[in-house]
């Protein structure tokens, strides 16, 4: 008899293409999907909650998988975990579900959160791959003035990338916080955009961190975020953010 488990998932995506499975490039998919088979035996297909792309972090990823072999919680997760090994992605919780569970379906909110590493000059040698360094302070007050004319629904094109497969521009943006943590010796002054949806366009979070970092150093207001908005344009917002700044934080059902 199939089970079917419901896996909260972290992961690294420095060094990974993404989520998604591709044939000769290592993805978490990829990589997860050989960790099943090493584990139970099985040919498995996992579905994601939201597939991230090339160096894309993650703390609370949701996927979920159908396998035949007989386990518990604790099995499931550290006999796949340690057939992970040695890569960066890390089953934090497996829970068996019921058959009609769908991480990606049944998904009502979706967390993300980019940060943004401050008045520091010296680049960030532990966490180069996990922070956007800017290396001056930027006027957060304004960030968090500005994202507020992009809370709620609306038609997202000025931000969405040009490869973007979605049916519609139109989304509705429940939390866009702007906010700045104080030093801690890991990541030293940063800021934090914290987004919250049910779902996103692709690129929408890294185009609208970039935008927020003009605001954030005097070159844009945020009228002219608001503008962009309304321009429904791409050419018209501001330019993308790196992918290493993000993280996909948690799913709600």
């Amino acid at each position: 008899m199939t089970q079917r488990w419901k896996l909260t998932i972290e992961y690294d995506g420095t060094n990974f293409v993404g989520w998604q499975r591709q044939a000769s490039d290592l993805s978490v998919q990829g990589c997860m999907e050989k960790a099943f088979h090493d584990f139970c035996g099985e040919a498995v297909t996992l579905q994601v909650a939201g597939r991230t792309d090339s160096g894309v972090h993650a703390v609370g990823q949701v996927a979920h998988v159908d396998i035949e072999r007989i386990s518990t919680e604790k099995e499931v997760r550290d006999a796949v975990n340690a057939h992970l090994r040695p890569h960066p992605i890390s089953i934090v919780k497996a829970e068996p579900v019921a058959a009609d569970f769908h991480a990606r379906f049944d998904a009502v909110y979706r967390v993300y959160c980019y940060k943004i590493l401050m008045d520091r000059w010296a680049s960030p040698a532990i966490h180069a791959h996990r922070v956007w360094h800017v290396g001056w302070d930027l006027d957060v007050a304004a960030m968090q003035e500005a994202a507020q004319h992009l809370i709620g629904k609306h038609d997202f094109s000025s931000f969405r990338s040009s490869a973007c497969q979605a049916n519609s521009p139109i989304r509705t943006l429940d939390r866009l916080n702007v906010i700045e943590t104080k030093y801690d010796f890991t990541f030293g002054r940063h800021v934090e955009i914290w987004a919250e949806a049910r779902s996103f366009l692709h690129h929408q979070i890294r185009n609208i961190a970039g935008t927020l970092k003009l605001v954030g150093e005097g070159k844009w207001t945020p009228e002219d975020v608001k503008r962009a908005l309304e321009a429904k344009d791409r050419t018209q917002g501001g330019p993308m953010a790196p992918a290493a700044g993000l993280y996909f934080v948690r799913v709600d059902y």
